[in-house]
């Protein structure tokens, strides 16, 4: 098949590339802004058209959470009109394509973990952009699969994990949020997921997709420094309420990831598993 990456040069499409080589039955054509802007409808049909596009991974995304509060116009062309032109352009051609969302389409007011058919009730404008996105998605492309994911950090780009290593290494203390629950994911736990469903075949529908496990932010952090060998930065937890950001977070946003194991028959690795395997992996660059 010929596959459309977008978004390549982001943590998830870094992962992708790395598997791309073990699975080299497909073509894959990975784009960044610089090769296809995904938010010009013509440049995305005509590169489609011309290369005869099978399936679209979108990777892309306006992801800055809090940025996104005074950015609603741009965060709502990349999360929510991007991905309908993508939609649109595949669906035309009869293929597929995998939309990867968030746990923010929920408002994190739950206490059991989310199923993806409870109601979502975002609360931000990056929730309310992306839910928009999955929408579009579903609305153009018959065959489409949403994976909602959460936490996503990775040995590439800017992300939680090594936002701590660095912090824990330069500060004596650190002030963590303790009462917002979730679990992370190793992005290249989710990429292999989603070579799965490519090789498998895409059963449309929405999917939930993250480590196992419940934690909090300040446990993570309490976790990556353990395995980075952080032992002289003192953590602290801190109450939501102790740390005011631009956008409101969901409080419990634990995915049920019942679905995607039974479709796919995959094995989700237990989140410490995969921060001690990604910590290896900074620590040796």
């Amino acid at each position: 098949m010929n596959i459309l990456i977008t978004g390549c040069n982001g943590q998830l499409g870094n992962e992708i590339q790395l598997l791309e080589r073990q699975n080299t039955q497909h073509t894959f054509f990975n784009t960044d802004v610089a090769e296809l802007d995904i938010i010009n409808q013509e440049a995305i049909e005509r590169f489609v058209e011309e290369h005869a596009i099978d399936g679209i991974v979108n990777c892309a995304a306006y992801t800055a959470v809090d940025k996104a509060e005074d950015n609603e116009l741009l965060c709502q062309k990349l999360n929510a009109e991007a991905p309908a032109y993508l939609a649109h352009a595949i669906g035309k051609r009869g293929g597929w394509m995998v939309q990867i969302s968030t746990d923010y389409v929920f408002d994190g007011t739950h206490y059991m973990p989310y199923t993806e058919d409870e109601d979502t009730c975002p609360n931000s404008v990056y929730g309310k952009t992306k839910l928009v996105g999955e929408l579009n998605v579903q609305a153009h492309c018959e065959r489409s699969m949403i994976i909602r994911t959460a936490w996503l950090y990775s040995s590439f780009g800017n992300n939680f994990v090594k936002t701590m290593i660095r912090l824990g290494k330069e500060k004596p203390e650190l002030g963590v949020i303790f009462d917002q629950i979730g679990t992370p994911t190793y992005a290249r736990d989710l990429a292999a997921a989603i070579m799965t469903a490519i090789n498998k075949g895409i059963v449309p529908g929405i999917y939930h997709y993250s480590n196992e496990g419940v934690i909090s932010w300040y446990d993570f952090t309490k976790a990556i420094h353990r395995l980075a060998g952080i032992n002289n930065c003192n953590v602290r937890p801190l109450h939501t309420s102790e740390y005011p950001t631009p956008a409101t977070r969901p409080h419990y946003s634990v995915l049920d990831k019942t679905k995607i194991k039974r479709v796919y028959g995959i094995e989700i690795p237990y989140w410490e598993d995969s921060l001690a395997e990604c910590v290896s992996l900074l620590l040796k660059t």
